[in-house]
């Protein structure tokens, strides 16, 4: 069986060591466990398969994931905002997408699982991600996110959403999407997250971001979610293998407890040993990997307010002005500008605006998700 390095999950071949970290896939065939959570086909036929689009068949065997799926990952495709809205487009963006993948990339297939045109129409990417969802047990192993691909959905928005907002139809579809994937995977309104909470990148666009509180109200609602169920944070479970502005946050928070790092974005080795000694000296599990696990980023980040200063100023600085408040210079100051932002930040996220960067603020600041979030308008 080969599978391209790119695609394979290195938290999978850790975790489950290769030989059982997943199953080859050719065609659809599979030697899986079907979920109890299994749907009927006509209950997704509203997505377009990849046998419907013509899809190409995968360069080389696919391989589904043998550890849980646990978050959906948003993209936007920083492909042009087309007004062309309809099904043929949504095919013709498939394909397009596909060839990109297979022939610019060197991938198997195409990267992310499902497709959403700006029409509305939601396309079946990586083959075999159509008939998991349907069994509602394992993913496909992915190609969407390095270090997140054997455990997070990765679904495509057609367009660019740097400085605008994808159309109601796209918006609507993408609801209606998360949510099915939900209700089939087991997971949350507040387990989706954008490409740039695990990546280093601009996607899925700050305009696009922006709406983040609001499509996961949508489907929390579509759910029918017991607020109580929700956490009271849901940290981004950063772990040694992924890169990302985050991961820069993290390594400004170990400057200011007294570690030497580099502060690069790139969750290098002495960044894996910090966090592991932080872990130790607080009495929090040890992650072999470094996860940033929930007691990690709750005793790594303190309280700010005016007058503050030094690396964790910084840290929040460099996070909102990356998010979209250009105004915003990373100074190390508590100025101004930086608390009008937090204020911007906290009414996006339903919390109290007032201007202090406290633990649920950080929370929303570094990509995660709040409980107050939901109980918003």
């Amino acid at each position: 069986m080969h599978l391209d390095h790119s695609e394979l999950d290195r938290r999978t071949v850790l975790r489950a060591g290769l030989g059982a970290a997943a199953v080859a896939v050719v065609g659809s065939e599979l030697a899986f466990p079907t979920a109890a959570r299994a749907a009927s086909d006509s209950d997704l036929d509203w997505i377009i398969s990849c046998d419907q689009w013509g899809a190409r068949p995968p360069k080389d065997p696919l391989s589904v994931s043998a550890i849980p799926t646990n978050k959906i990952i948003v993209h936007h495709m920083a492909f042009p905002n087309v007004t062309d809205y309809s099904r043929e487009q949504a095919i013709k963006l498939a394909r397009d997408c596909q060839n990109l993948h297979m022939d610019g990339n060197g991938w198997s297939d195409t990267g992310q699982h499902f497709t959403v045109s700006r029409g509305g129409y939601v396309t079946e990417g990586r083959r075999g991600s159509l008939e998991r969802l349907t069994a509602g047990d394992r993913q496909m192993i992915s190609a969407h996110c390095p270090g997140e691909n054997g455990r997070a959905i990765g679904i495509e928005n057609e367009g660019t959403y740097v400085t605008e907002t994808p159309p109601q139809a796209l918006l609507d579809s993408l609801v209606r999407l998360c949510t099915t994937i939900c209700r089939q995977y087991g997971l949350h309104a507040h387990d989706i997250f954008g490409h740039w909470d695990f990546r280093n990148t601009l996607c899925p666009g700050a305009a696009f971001y922006a709406q983040f509180p609001t499509l996961r109200r949508r489907v929390f609602r579509e759910l029918g979610t017991d607020l109580a169920d929700v956490p009271a944070r849901r940290w981004p479970d950063l772990w040694r293998f992924v890169s990302s502005p985050s991961v820069r946050v993290v390594q400004y928070l170990l400057t200011h407890r007294g570690y030497t790092l580099s502060v690069s974005s790139a969750f290098d080795a002495a960044t894996v040993a910090a966090v592991q000694d932080w872990q130790a000296r607080n009495g929090i599990p040890v992650e072999v990997d470094a996860t940033l696990t929930t007691p990690t980023w709750e005793t790594l980040a303190p309280e700010l307010e005016k007058d503050a200063t030094g690396a964790p100023v910084s840290a929040a600085q460099f996070m909102l002005n990356m998010k979209g408040w250009a105004d915003v210079a990373v100074s190390g100051q508590f100025d101004y500008a930086t608390k009008k932002a937090v204020q911007d930040l906290q009414r996006l996220h339903g919390l109290e605006p007032n201007g202090k960067v406290d633990t649920n603020t950080w929370c929303a600041l570094v990509g995660g998700v709040v409980r107050p979030s939901f109980q918003a308008d």
